[in-house]
């Protein structure tokens, strides 16, 4: 581990002066002692000196992937916000510093600590780029809710995948980063609230994610969930209740002919007959542990 950093350290030396600030925040968050003062003091001194104004968007996000992938990608974000780079190429996930979201618990958790505790998760179970894309991106649209509204969220996913759509277009993330992403955003918050007592939903749900044409999709996007799930309270490394429930319903739809019944009566059959299956695999299971 030495032995890499100090050739990264080499490699920070020659590269632009505004990269290097992302760089040497991704370097950061592999290692292992904390940050130090110093370290935080020169990053300030070079945003404030104006020298990420001039660098290409496109060209920060090789950095931000180092750090995303990093051992600890919170700290990557932590560093970048404490020296103001964050505010100027992540506008939108900075803006989620401070904004409260509802939880299990009596008080509302940070949604800026929450994306740095699900990081953390993706990086404890080894998840790859897109996860870690999708949990830095999928709240963005939360940045700005009402209010009167708060800590609820009404429409954030209206306001949220276009910016996402923005915010990886400007970055020139890779396809697939950008599709988790906004997926997340648009279902992470339904797939928490799947229930064993509404087979038809979850039916209509597992098509509407992919689940079926797309399966290694919708794999990622329970391990996004299942990040996003162990963020709260003193969840990390738990098991995430929603994914064995969601995989007894693939299970049970796996056993339906679907060239026969699509031949028959079209999707509508197929889905009927898919929401039949889960509504018996549910039926034949004990949940009496799992929260609706």
């Amino acid at each position: 581990m030495a032995r890499k950093f100090t050739r990264s350290l080499a490699d920070l030396a020659q590269t632009h002066p505004a990269l290097g600030i992302i760089r040497l925040a991704a370097l950061l968050a592999e290692a292992e002692a904390a940050t130090d003062a110093d370290a935080l003091d020169l990053l300030f001194e070079q945003v404030d000196a104006g020298f990420l104004l001039d660098v290409a968007p496109s060209e920060i996000w090789p950095e931000l992937v180092r750090g995303l992938m990093a051992r600890s990608p919170a700290k990557m974000i932590e560093t970048l916000r404490e020296c103001g780079a964050l505010a100027q190429i992540l506008p939108e996930t900075e803006a989620l510093f401070g904004v409260p979201q509802i939880a299990d618990e009596p008080a509302p958790v940070d949604l800026g600590e929450h994306l740095k505790k699900a990081l953390e998760e993706a990086a404890r179970c080894e998840a790859p780029l897109p996860v870690r894309v999708a949990l830095l991106l999928m709240n963005v649209g939360k940045a700005d809710s009402p209010p009167e509204h708060l800590p609820s969220h009404y429409r954030h996913i209206e306001r949220g995948l276009p910016r996402i759509e923005a915010i990886c277009l400007r970055l020139g993330a890779p396809r697939e980063c950008r599709e988790l992403a906004l997926l997340a955003a648009a279902e992470g918050e339904r797939v928490h609230r799947a229930s064993k007592t509404r087979a038809g939903p979850v039916a209509l749900m597992l098509e509407r994610l992919g689940a079926f044409e797309a399966p290694e999709r919708f794999q990622l996007l329970m391990t996004v969930c299942a990040c996003d799930y162990r963020a709260y309270g003193d969840r990390s490394g738990a098991a995430y209740p929603k994914a064995a429930l969601l995989e007894l319903a693939l299970e049970a739809c796996a056993k339906i002919d679907e060239a026969e019944l699509t031949g028959q009566g079209g999707e509508e059959e197929l889905h009927e007959a898919r929401a039949a299956a889960i509504a018996w695999a549910f039926n034949s299971q004990r949940w009496s542990g799992e929260e609706d």
